[in-house]
């Protein structure tokens, strides 16, 4: 029996290597997992032994050749092909341990040139794999290192019988397909690095992530979760440093992703308070425990057991101001030392330092739904209120302006129908979620109360009947923003004049289901 060892990873190959001689196979390796297992005091037999070639361009050619790929692809089961074999003078190979070379790490810091990177691109080792994997009825592929125990353990337990009937034909499928999505990870990470998918066109898409963590459960707790994180893709939520708290869940995940956007959405000094999912609070301030205040006075009720965002270092001041709320994340670009001691003094609250997202596949949403997947850009435009269309006789105020802009920032991050009502670049309203927007609108106005007064409204999709206006002028509301394009936007400009409204027409919208 053979076993050839060509790895970069040789975490436990020793142990393994030992295994493996104890159950009377042979081993065959590559240049320089050949020379780590003759350190440890192995025999070892060359690849270019089978071979009769040497490896070639610095190692790029070693293990292509058919005395290397007929030993791994012949079928036990089929007389001719072991007869091939015999004539040709070739053996077996019965088991293929490999790892891949180092693509992911060369380039996932992005300061990779292009050549290192196109050699860190491993060709051998995938074939090698591939026909190991194809072949599993008949041969062992592992490409994890944590399987070298298991295996080496089983194989060790034959006690005089074939040492490769310990593993059974279910278990080789599953080290098969653990190899198949490997190799099609490695490959996913290749294409992504070499450009930008381009949605329109590419008629093949695969997204490659890696598992970061297994999750206590779902969104409920008889579902199975785990979180994985895109490779190639530094910052986010994923990897972002816990700097104190129990581990976090699916749902703190997605809440914590959804206050990490928001603030990130805005230039600004910026904070928000999300509750599933949902920004219920969101303030633009220099002053930053100020800006909490008013983000936590946005809907103070929905904020208890919330995630709060921030975009700037959190301060000592901010997190005395955030003393007497319960709250299960803080996410933050950084904290100053005292406000994390002070932070740190609450046993609930999960604590994380997070930086933006940057690299491929950040620029894509993907969703999956039954029998397959929808993919899409994502909604990063970025847009001038300068150039949206005032479609009322009264032109907004500039102060009104900059709270419409303000408003349609954060309409995006909340889930459709949206409204947003706002004052003082603070949501002071905000109505979500609604099968029809009027509805929207009075659940806005009801959270806003009396600081509806002279606050603006943004609606992230066009107002299609009069009676949004009529709501929102009873309210208090002077100013709105929508995208305009409903076949009755004449009678809402209608009634925006009648009750001294001004009105602009943004042209884009901005649905998030």
């Amino acid at each position: 029996m053979k076993a050839l060892l060509s790895t970069y990873d040789r975490t436990g190959l020793s142990d393994f290597a030992s295994a493996l001689v104890d159950s009377g196979f042979e081993l065959v390796s590559t240049g320089g997992t050949g020379s780590t297992l003759e350190k440890a005091g192995f025999t070892v037999r060359k690849v270019s032994d089978l071979t009769k070639s040497p490896e070639m361009m610095d190692g790029r050619v070693k293990t292509l050749h058919p005395s290397i790929h007929a030993g791994i692809l012949a079928r036990r089961d089929v007389k001719t092909d072991l007869d091939e074999l015999t004539a040709n003078g070739i053996d077996t190979i019965d088991l293929v341990a490999c790892n891949l070379y180092p693509f992911i790490e060369t380039v996932s810091s992005g300061a990779a040139k292009l050549g290192d990177a196109l050699e860190k691109i491993d060709v051998g080792g995938p074939t090698m794999v591939r026909a190991a994997a194809k072949n599993f009825p008949g041969v062992i592929v592992i490409v994890d290192p944590s399987d070298y125990a298991w295996i080496g353990e089983r194989l060790s337990s034959a006690r005089g019988s074939n040492p490769l009937s310990t593993i059974s034909i279910e278990e080789r499928r599953t080290l098969a397909r653990k190899a198949f999505q490997h190799i099609a990870y490695y490959d996913t990470a290749v294409s992504q690095f070499l450009g930008k998918s381009d949605l329109l066109i590419d008629p093949e898409i695969t997204l490659g992530y890696v598992q970061h963590a297994k999750l206590r459960y779902g969104e409920n707790p008889h579902q199975q979760a785990s979180v994985y994180a895109n490779p190639l893709a530094m910052g986010g939520v994923v990897r972002a440093e816990q700097l104190h708290g129990t581990d976090l869940s699916f749902t703190n995940f997605l809440d914590a992703d959804a206050a990490w956007q928001t603030v990130n959405e805005f230039s600004e000094s910026t904070v928000t308070v999300v509750k599933h999912t949902n920004p219920c609070g969101i303030a633009i301030h220099d002053d930053q425990p100020t800006a909490y205040r008013q983000a936590f006075e946005g809907d103070s009720v929905s904020a208890y057991g919330g995630i709060v965002g921030f975009n700037r270092t959190v301060t000592k001041a901010t997190a005395e101001a955030m003393r007497g709320v319960l709250y299960h994340i803080v996410i933050a670009p950084d904290y100053e030392v005292d406000a994390l001691d002070l932070l740190r003094k609450r046993k609930q609250l999960r604590i994380l330092k997070a930086k933006a997202t940057s690299g491929p596949g950040d620029d894509i949403d993907v969703r999956l739904v039954s029998g397959g997947a929808l993919i899409q850009s994502t909604d990063t435009l970025n847009e001038d209120a300068a150039s949206w269309q005032v479609v009322t006789k009264l032109t907004p105020t500039p102060t009104q302006l900059e709270d419409l802009s303000f408003a349609w920032k954060a309409g995006k991050h909340i889930k459709s129908n949206t409204i947003v009502l706002a004052k003082d670049k603070t949501m002071v309203g905000m109505g979500t979620g609604q099968p029809n927007r009027v509805t929207s609108v009075h659940l806005a106005l009801r959270i806003a109360g009396e600081k509806a007064n002279n606050s603006v409204m943004a609606s992230d999709a066009f107002i299609p009947f009069p009676d949004n206006i009529e709501l929102a002028a009873e309210g208090g509301v002077v100013a709105i923003a929508q995208p305009g394009g409903s076949i009755r936007d004449d009678d809402v400009i209608e009634a925006a004049n009648r009750l001294n409204i001004s009105m602009v027409f943004t042209g884009v919208r901005h649905f998030k289901h």
